[in-house]
């Protein structure tokens, strides 16, 4: 495996509908393949519109099964046929009443190497996920890929350090966090807290953001995606914050063992002396 990975995220306009949604990223993971990307993480259920503006029952329509519904299927003949390894966010029905923030990792071959559930489910003004969402309840997983570690937070996950913390613990080598954050107070927070956990934690991060205006609610969604390094460095220019786009960046792996060494932050961890993190 080699250490520079060619990674890729979109943040993309809602088109308005699933069909036309899933076959415009798959244009676009047709297009990082030809860059030469070998990984490819879409936004927050990427396939639907963010309905969490709002608190209506018919909004229940856009979840499926993961991995056995038909959007994970389509996305894994799409890895076969790039070659990509593909993170994939969906709204996730597990049977009557259970519903899930999920996404699916699928390996460059096809195969579904597991999935990761929201844990942290916010229930404010414009994103009203508690009304549509349980909280995760598979850990934080780390799956081992083809390009490498590959970890997955969703969206308000972000605010919490401990789970940033988990995937480094696990072994993380890049972690992509899918989003829907709309313009206002959380803009500082963008540009603050994932390349502070990528500091904090000594990996990669790929944060991508929804972009545009969409059918239920006034949230105007502001992209600006981007990867980040371990140092806390933008690994190139962050995406417009307006416009749709395909964010292909070289990441050198090898810089995580470097940082590591320098920033002894794992070395010098005191678990022992964190025991009051753990009381509710």
């Amino acid at each position: 495996m080699a250490d520079v990975v060619r990674a890729a995220l979109v943040q993309a306009t809602w088109t308005g509908d699933p069909a036309s949604m899933v076959a415009k990223h798959e244009e676009h993971a047709r297009e990082a393949a030809r860059r030469g990307a070998g990984i490819l993480g879409f936004q927050e259920v990427f396939n639907a519109p963010y309905f969490c503006q709002v608190q209506e029952p018919e909004h229940h329509r856009w979840a499926e099964p993961v991995p056995e519904g038909p959007t994970v299927g389509r996305m894994r003949e799409l890895a076969r046929e790039t070659g990509l390894v593909l993170v994939v966010p969906v709204f996730e029905v597990d049977g009557p009443g259970f519903h899930y923030n999920t996404a699916a990792v699928i390996d460059a071959d096809g195969t579904v190497l597991g999935k990761y559930r929201k844990h942290h489910i916010p229930q404010l003004p414009g994103f009203w996920e508690k009304y549509y969402f349980r909280p995760g309840n598979l850990g934080w997983p780390v799956f081992d890929t083809a390009v490498g570690r590959i970890g997955v937070t969703i969206c308000y996950d972000r605010h919490f350090p401990e789970g940033w913390r988990e995937l480094g613990l696990a072994g993380a080598q890049l972690v992509y966090n899918p989003s829907a954050t709309s313009r206002g107070l959380s803009a500082h927070l963008w540009r603050l807290e994932q390349p502070a956990a990528a500091v904090a934690n000594a990996y990669f991060v790929a944060a991508i953001n929804r972009v545009g205006r969409e059918p239920y609610g006034d949230n105007d969604f502001y992209g600006s995606s981007y990867f980040v390094d371990p140092r806390g460095r933008l690994v190139g220019e962050a995406a417009s914050d307006s416009e749709e786009e395909l964010v292909v960046r070289d990441l050198d792996f090898g810089l995580i063992e470097e940082v590591r060494r320098q920033w002894a932050f794992y070395r010098d961890r005191r678990p022992d002396a964190y025991q009051g993190l753990v009381r509710p």
